[in-house]
Order: structure tokens, then C-alpha cells, then sequence
């Protein structure tokens, strides 16, 4: 494992035990070059409630034509509205946003702010 790697997951692991003590639903990213993935975490033996990214079919038709694959902003504010949609009818309106050691910019913050205006409570 890389330094890099190991320093983010550090820094992660700081912000999972907070939320574990919190017991609320945890909305856990992760980016990549070319992607972004999201889901929602039960508190209660970590079982994934909710998913969303953009290697799901729906999301790639969204993103045809658009510039780039879904390593971007755009894609990133559609994967943050659709996992809201989700979790919004899965009963799930509060959860605590876990960006897994990752800087609040860019992709991350798009998509926080994108479940946040879909309704979900962050």
C-alpha cells in the first residue's frame, strides 16, 4: 500500500470512529480517476443500505456526451442527487457525511452539496 493511500485512510479513520459513536447512518465516498462512488452505511454492523456512482448504467447514459467519463463536478452532483433519491425512499433523511480522508473540494463537495439539496440532512 502506498504512503499516499495510507495517509488518507488515516485521516479517515479518525472521522469513522466519531460517526460510530453518533450512531447515525454514515454517507461514505470514494473517488477515483475516472469515477465516484457513494453509498449510505447503517450504523448497526456497517451494512450498505444505499448505492450510487458512475459505472451504474443510468448514470453512464446520463453522462453520453457530456466531457469525460464521470470523473468530474457534473458527475459527481448527478451521483450526489441520485444516492438522495435513494436513501429518501429507503426512509433514510439524516445521515453523516464520511469523506473517507479525501479533501472537502471538488467531486467530494459537489456531491455533498448535491445530497444536500435533494433533501438529504448532512
Amino acid at each position: 500500500m502506498s504512503d499516499k493511500k495510507q495517509t488518507r485512510l488515516r485521516r479517515a479513520r479518525a472521522t469513522r470512529v466519531r460517526i460510530a459513536l453518533q450512531r447515525s447512518h454514515r454517507l461514505t465516498v470514494y473517488r477515483s480517476n475516472l469515477h465516484i462512488y457513494a453509498s449510505v452505511v447503517s450504523p448497526d454492523g456497517g451494512k450498505v443500505l444505499v448505492t450510487a456512482s458512475t459505472v451504474e448504467p443510468e448514470v453512464r447514459t446520463q453522462l453520453t456526451g457530456a466531457k469525460g467519463k464521470g470523473g468530474n463536478v457534473a458527475a459527481a452532483i448527478l451521483v450526489g442527487t441520485r444516492l438522495a433519491q435513494k436513501a429518501k425512499a429507503a426512509g433514510i433523511d439524516t445521515v453523516a457525511f464520511d469523506r473517507a480522508g479525501f479533501r472537502f473540494h471538488g467531486r467530494v463537495k459537489a456531491l455533498a452539496d448535491a445530497a444536500r439539496e435533494a433533501g438529504l440532512k448532512i
